[in-house]
């Protein structure tokens, strides 16, 4: 989708996401199970602008990322890939959810027993995800 707007639950913080991939993935790691409370739902944006970013709190979870939300309500805004600048926003933030379909998951060998995603869907394990950005030599 081109353009597609949302918000924290306080209403703090809102945003307008351009060229909105409504394909996306579910995110079984760990630093995303804590994060979330479940599997991350990013939804990749080529970019995002904020209203209220003085509400935005960043937090580096490792050297390739951050991880932002609000200090207000504590909404999971974003995972933000530092290397490319690239948002993946929460699913959830979005206004409208209808145009998003979940398409894959990656780091099934992390998912808890408790729960599985229904669906033809493709499943990478850590090792499988990670390989595809290793450097061929």
């Amino acid at each position: 989708m081109s353009q597609m707007t949302g918000r924290c639950l306080c209403e703090a913080v809102t945003f307008t996401a351009e060229e909105v991939q409504t394909h996306h993935h579910a995110c079984h790691c760990g630093m995303c199970r804590r994060w979330m409370g479940t599997a991350m739902m990013g939804v990749a944006c080529k970019s995002v602008r904020f209203a209220g970013e003085d509400h935005i709190r960043i937090y580096e979870s490792s050297d390739w990322a951050q991880r932002g939300f609000c200090d207000l309500c504590g909404t999971s805004l974003f995972y933000l890939f530092k290397a490319t600048g690239q948002h993946f926003m929460s699913r959830g933030v979005f206004d409208d959810q209808t145009p998003f379909r979940l398409v894959g998951e990656i780091y099934v060998d992390h998912q808890p027993p408790d729960y599985a995603f229904a669906g033809d869907l493709s499943r990478m394990t850590e090792a499988e995800f990670l390989a595809q950005f290793e450097k061929s030599e």
